[in-house]
């Protein structure tokens, strides 16, 4: 079975080799190229036309709105190219967040776009894509002719006796010899060398467009500043909502459980205070069944306690508060944490959360025999690694509680990986910023 494995791999790969010569995106990668020359000229000679304008006039005040307009249509050239890629090259970038002064008002705009670094790397590769441009253009042209004109020249060399007096097509002159593809062989050799170039030419085409994909993405997209600032608002959006559902469900579990219980007891104890003269017996039997009332109210503050922030988290750390809640699980749990020292408080308390969380699914939802908990430093990382041997099947999509996880680990820097095989059980794995106290 492995050798027939191995042999439909390289079937695929030796059809894949076959193909790329017509396939959908190799055309679309060389009119990718093809279109790029022109392209580039109109934007090099605009580009550098309207700087070179713009930095001349900068003695007089005209300079400052040629160069922000000459700014401004780069973005616009931008905008095309971003279009150009997702269409040929499916490649997908995001448009850079738009320029706006703090002001309203075309000086407070004028401004807006000199201080932009998006709109100089647009300005940028107007400038500098044109050699790319050449060079990609002269090189996939002429390999892709050369390659399908020797691949096809089995077909159209008769054109030469016929119409010319040559007997084939001339490949060069030396002194007196002229070497001309007019024999069997040498048909055959230009037929073989032409197949070469052919299969070959996909490849070196998507090299090229490689190049181009660099360039789009990190000229014309957002900065990695840009990116990481949508980034942190994302994620503090997820905090936030987070922080608030977490309100909600103390709201509610103070509502229907601790509050109901101590407004019924409030009640119990009136009603006792009634009965204390005339019924002695019924008063004392009501206080009781109150004090009762009591304890349990207590356990479930003690309970709504523990889920916003143990105790034993605070004062023993990680380990004791993991063996805590791994002895409420309703599966055998071993917990071994290998940490020299403890992390800063978020960093211990989001560990803390996850690993009770993950827990609460393998009692609910694994049906496993045996589960185990391990927590370790690696380099500038805490690691967490929970696994079970249940059925396994689990998955962070679908809105599930694992989604939310991952969204609460993201907001932190952190990962969720989650590997869960059916009935082979489910390794879960996630890894937190290291952070000291």
């Amino acid at each position: 079975m492995a050798g027939a494995a191995a042999g439909t791999g390289t079937g695929t790969a030796i059809g894949g080799l076959l193909r790329a010569p017509v396939a959908r995106r190799t055309w679309r990668e060389f009119g990718y190229l093809l279109l790029g020359l022109p392209l580039s000229l109109v934007y090099f000679t605009l580009a550098v036309t309207g700087i070179s304008v713009g930095a001349g006039l900068l003695v007089t005040f005209l300079g400052i709105p040629v160069l922000a307009g000459v700014l401004l249509m780069c973005r616009g050239f931008g905008r095309l190219e971003r279009a150009r890629a997702r269409g040929l090259l499916g490649l997908a970038v995001a448009d850079p967040r738009p320029v706006r002064g703090r002001k309203g008002g075309a000086l407070a705009a004028m401004g807006a776009l000199l201080k932009s670094g998006s709109a100089w790397r647009h300005a940028l590769y107007a400038v500098f894509h044109l050699p790319w441009a050449v060079f990609a253009f002269c090189v996939a042209l002429v390999l892709w002719s050369c390659g399908w004109s020797l691949l096809l020249y089995p077909l159209w060399f008769w054109v030469f006796p016929a119409y010319t007096d040559l007997p084939g097509l001339q490949l060069f002159t030396n002194g007196d010899h002229t070497y001309y593809l007019d024999s069997p062989a040498r048909i055959a050799g230009s037929f073989l060398a032409g197949l070469a170039l052919t299969l070959a030419t996909p490849w070196v085409v998507r090299a090229l467009t490689a190049v181009d994909r660099v360039l789009v993405a990190g000229l014309l997209g957002p900065s990695r500043l840009a990116h990481r600032v949508t980034e942190l608002e994302s994620d503090r959006g997820v905090v936030v909502d987070t922080a608030a559902a977490d309100l909600r469900r103390i709201e509610r579990d103070l509502h229907d459980g601790a509050q109901a219980r101590l407004a019924a007891l409030a009640m119990g104890l009136g009603l006792a205070k009634e009965k204390l003269l005339e019924d002695p017996g019924a008063a004392a039997a009501m206080v009781d069944e109150a004090h009762g009332e009591v304890k349990l109210a207590l356990q479930e503050l003690r309970d709504l306690a523990r889920g916003i922030h143990p105790a034993v988290l605070t004062d023993r750390g990680l380990d004791a508060a993991l063996s805590s809640v791994a002895s409420r699980c309703t599966v055998p749990v071993t917990v071994h944490v290998d940490l020299p020292e403890r992390p800063a408080a978020a960093i211990e308390g989001i560990a803390y959360f996850t690993v009770s969380e993950l827990l609460q699914n393998i009692s609910k939802h694994s049906g496993a025999r045996t589960a185990s908990v391990d927590v370790w430093r690696s380099g500038g990382r805490l690691l967490i690694r929970v696994a079970d041997d249940g059925h396994g099947g689990a998955s962070p999509a679908g809105g599930s509680g694992l989604a939310g996880l991952t969204e609460r680990l993201d907001a932190v820097d952190g990962v969720l990986v989650v590997d869960s095989p059916p009935g082979a059980g489910t390794t879960a794995t996630a890894e937190l910023p290291w952070r000291p106290r």
